[in-house]
């Protein structure tokens, strides 16, 4: 090797260490300071429950920044994919605005603060996103590059958020359906996921814990009811995801689209006070984790899932996965009516079933499980996934992802032989 080649590759790797460790530390503590933040307004609401009866306006605030300012923003996490799809295929597509990233901040804790039913992790993926695609443009990077920044952006978000940077560093390959991964972007998903993942730790982020006290023995009886109960999740997921098209369907025909959330606000807010509860508005972490030691409502999945449906659809913010934890979560422990297996781990099973039958990324939930619960648990939640990712349809919570893989081949088949 020349001594000007020798240069020009050390230079190269300094250049993209630079950017990894930017990119992984501005996410990392975003995130952090976005999740801080949740924490406060999602406590003054707990406090101060009058705070919902604005609901409709901040709904109506959203939809109009959204409207006259963020109009390609508005479609999220789907706005990252298409880019990357884009750059797959050849073409150019403008860079990710930045204002995606305080826009979707703020109206997430405007969603959270007034009741809405939303999640965390569609913040942290779209604020990554938009930080990471910035550095395009600075460092004036080529389409492939661009594409490992598009990556490394949404691996970043969902590591901080959740504190699994194993999980995000997979969610980012899987949710963008790469058909020719490359040993650079996969190591740079997983580098830049801990180093964001560290980076909000060090700001003494809190992540959520769950413990799974007992993990039955493995036996053909205890896996066929890991199936059954994974096809339940699987079809909960196809529930959600379809409910959430109905109501979109239904908004859609409001034709000003900054009322569509102003209505929704109306109607989440009367749910509120008629039924005096807030057990099912903002996130529901403590829902969640109860569902791992006492018994549920029997009703409690099926409520989160039309909620967060409906708060979504309506043109609120935040995300799906947390509220999907919810719902498995809930699912799984009244699962124990019928299916002999401990509590937790049916809690723990729905937790990530859902989460893989409504995205698509049944790798990433396997993992997730995992990081979560231990790898004594990992049989049963990847079984249960795998049964769920195939059960759930073709659809997902990301419009934007590629139908292609195993499981669209496999209802592409069913779907002949039912022809047949």
């Amino acid at each position: 090797m020349s001594l000007n080649k020798f240069n020009t590759t050390i230079a190269s790797w300094l250049k993209w260490i630079a950017i990894y460790l930017l990119i992984g530390g501005i996410v990392g503590t975003a995130t952090a300071f976005f999740l801080q933040t949740l924490d406060y307004v999602t406590l003054f609401r707990e406090k101060h429950i009058w705070v919902v009866n604005f609901l409709p306006i901040a709904g109506l605030l959203i939809g109009l920044v959204y409207y006259y300012y963020g109009e390609s923003a508005n479609k999220g996490n789907n706005l990252i994919i298409e880019t990357h799809h884009s750059l797959e295929n050849g073409k150019t597509p403008k860079p990710i605005p930045f204002k995606m990233a305080p826009m979707v901040f703020l109206s997430t804790l405007l969603t959270h603060i007034a009741g809405g039913s939303a999640g965390r992790e569609g913040t942290a993926v779209q604020m990554g996103g938009a930080i990471a695609d910035q550095f395009t443009g600075l460092f004036k990077l080529n389409t492939a590059d661009r594409k490992t920044i598009l990556i490394i952006g949404i691996s970043s978000g969902f590591a901080a958020v959740f504190g699994t940077p194993l999980a995000g560093a997979i969610f980012a390959l899987e949710i963008l359906s790469i058909k020719k991964v490359k040993i650079n972007q996969v190591f740079a998903s997983f580098f830049v996921a801990y180093i964001a993942h560290y980076a909000c730790l060090a700001w003494q982020v809190n992540h959520t814990i769950y413990t799974i006290s007992s993990i039955p023995s493995i036996s053909v009886t205890t896996l066929i009811w890991v199936i059954v109960a994974g096809i339940i999740f699987g079809l909960t997921a196809f529930a959600f995801t379809s409910t959430g098209k109905l109501f979109e369907n239904i908004f859609n025909k409001i034709k000003f689209a900054p009322l569509r959330p102003f209505v929704g606000g109306i109607i989440i807010a009367l749910f509120i006070v008629v039924f005096n509860s807030t057990k099912f508005i903002g996130l529901g972490i403590p829902s969640i984790q109860d569902a791992f030691i006492n018994n549920a409502g029997q009703f409690d999945f099926a409520i989160k899932l039309i909620l967060t449906s409906f708060t979504l659809s309506a043109g609120f913010k935040g995300g799906e996965v947390t509220p999907l934890f919810f719902i498995g979560a809930t699912l799984g422990n009244i699962l124990i009516w019928f299916i002999p297996l401990p509590m937790a781990l049916l809690a723990s099973m729905g937790f990530v079933a859902v989460f893989s039958g409504a995205t698509n990324c049944v790798i990433a939930s396997i993992v997730l499980g995992i990081e979560l619960f231990g790898m004594q648990a990992g049989i049963y939640v990847g079984l249960a996934s795998v049964a769920a990712y195939f059960t759930s349809g073709q659809n997902g919570i990301y419009s934007a992802q590629l139908k292609v893989g195993a499981k669209y081949a496999a209802h592409n088949y069913l779907k002949k032989l039912v022809k047949l």
